[in-house]
């Protein structure tokens, strides 16, 4: 069930916070919720949207110069469609890194809304360093030889470090002709052309005979088409006696 008005939240919301004992008023110096609990001295400021967006985020940021304890809630419908809503893990860790809590209410037909945390404030991030990913970005980073695309464009196929040394191989047969990976390893340096070949990933090329390989119209295509990727690779090798 989803809310048209982002007021509706403020019910369920309030009535949260005022069973644990705070007392809670609106709008109070633009900020949507504010809500003391006199015993603990603690003051927390709520604010509030149907989805998460950036200008909710950034409301809560500023709230923080007012207050450490900043939560931030939005409506969680499990009907609703769209890349923000189906990211809450995301969104999630966005808060904790930022210092800010995260709540959800869930409205239903028959039942009384429900609210669920999903941070809170002052949280520590829970996602650490992705050591594995890391080697490997840096790993794709070395392995290219230059920079063949072009950043933020959508619909073109990369030239990553596989498709460079593909294509190494697949020169190596348009120079030598027919060839056993043994020989295309030695051409290209590349001690997995092998491995390349067989998997033949982008249908370059064909197995013509027991260990030798040929090369198809459409690895002579992508020769041509990226000619501009082996440019320096080709001159290095011509070059070494």
């Amino acid at each position: 069930m989803a809310v048209k008005l982002e007021e509706e939240l403020y019910s369920p919301i309030k009535s949260y916070y005022e069973q644990r004992g705070y007392i809670v008023k609106s709008e109070v110096m633009h900020c949507d919720m504010v809500a003391l609990h006199p015993e603990r001295n603690e003051t927390v400021i709520i604010e509030m949207k149907k989805t998460f967006n950036l200008a909710l985020l950034l409301q809560g940021i500023e709230r923080l110069r007012l207050e450490n304890n900043v939560v931030l809630a939005v409506e969680r419908n499990r009907k609703k469609s769209g890349a923000v809503n189906q990211r809450f893990g995301d969104l999630t860790e966005l808060c904790r890194m930022l210092g800010l809590g995260l709540m959800t209410v869930t409205f239903f037909k028959t039942k009384s809304p429900f609210i669920e945390w999903l941070c809170e404030p002052g949280e520590s991030p829970q996602r650490g360093m992705r050591h594995r990913k890391r080697d490997r970005l840096l790993t794709e980073f070395k392995e290219r030889s230059g920079d063949y695309n072009v950043g933020g464009s959508t619909g073109r196929k990369l030239v990553t470090a596989y498709r460079e040394k593909a294509l190494r191989c697949a020169y190596a047969l348009q120079k030598k002709g027919p060839s056993a990976p043994r020989e295309v390893v030695s051409f290209t340096g590349y001690s997995k052309s092998g491995n390349m070949l067989r998997n033949n990933a982008y249908g370059w090329f064909q197995r013509i005979e027991r260990g030798k390989y040929a090369l198809l119209p459409q690895g002579a295509e992508a020769l041509l088409h990226y000619q501009d990727v082996l440019t320096e690779w080709i001159e290095k090798i011509n070059f070494e006696p």
